[in-house]
């Protein structure tokens, strides 16, 4: 039987409802430019959520997890490859995303024999001043987008939506330093988890910030309490160490998360 133009929009639209339906309970990620540099905070429960790609740039993304490790190593290598041919300063997120991680989701995501990519993931890129930080939020059409200053990803796009207005509200003059950035994200995180199974619009019962604090923080104290752990890394801006990754410590987020506990 022929193949019609209307069964291959009929697929794609079963795909992308398959996605977004496994999407849906991912733990949100933020990412968030500061002063001395770049942090990407999520919260998780077994596998690990936040990697470096290269120097200079990390990865974190919700969906399956085989997807993830899959377009983890992808950009890896590609990026290596760029750095060996080219030089490690030509290598950025920009053209790491535009000529190889997104014309390949595309091409399996416009397969409709396929498995489908179950994705949605941020690169984060250090850039020498925080105006030069570069954040790219990539779905599993492979469609992709700059977002400056910080960006989320979380399980719905309302979801997505209430995080953001938080974070442009609490960024609006800047971000100071690491410790301030640490706890607006850990907020932001909150804002996404509750909002990821409801989306509860007509609610009138909000504060100037958008959230009700005392829900929010019940939020997160109960993932907490039900053994989910806070995982964040930062790109340094000024740092000695050749190697300007880091992830953060239980004791680095001891302050920002004893506030829930």
């Amino acid at each position: 039987m022929p193949y019609s133009p209307y069964d291959w929009n009929e697929s794609i639209q079963q795909r992308n409802e398959f996605i977004e339906d496994r999407l849906k309970d991912g733990s949100p990620v933020i990412a968030l430019t500061y002063g001395e540099g770049l942090l990407l905070f999520s919260m998780r429960q077994t596998q690990r959520k936040i990697y470096e790609i290269y120097d200079r740039l990390m990865m974190s993304a919700i969906g399956n997890h085989s997807d993830i490790e899959q377009i983890r190593v992808g950009a890896i290598d590609a990026a290596h490859v760029e750095g060996f041919q080219r030089s490690p300063d030509d290598v950025s997120v920009q053209r790491l995303i535009s000529f190889n991680i997104s014309p390949a989701i595309k091409r399996v995501y416009s397969d409709p024999f396929a498995q489908p990519v179950v994705f949605r993931g941020v690169f984060a890129e250090l850039g020498k001043t925080e105006d030069r930080d570069t954040m790219i939020v990539v779905s599993y059409d492979g469609e992709f987008r700059n977002s400056p200053r910080m960006a989320v990803v979380a399980g719905t796009a309302y979801a997505e939506d209430r995080m953001s207005a938080y974070l442009k509200t609490e960024t609006e003059s800047g971000t100071a330093n690491l410790a301030v950035a640490l706890r607006a994200s850990l907020y932001a995180w909150g804002i996404g988890m509750k909002h990821l199974q409801t989306d509860d619009r007509a609610d009138a019962d909000y504060s100037e910030s958008g959230e009700p604090a005392a829900d929010i923080s019940s939020v997160v104290s109960k993932h907490l309490s039900d053994r989910w752990t806070p995982e964040a890394a930062v790109l340094e801006r000024n740092t000695s160490r050749e190697n300007r990754f880091r992830m953060l410590t239980e004791r680095d987020l001891a302050e920002t998360v004893s506030k829930y506990q």
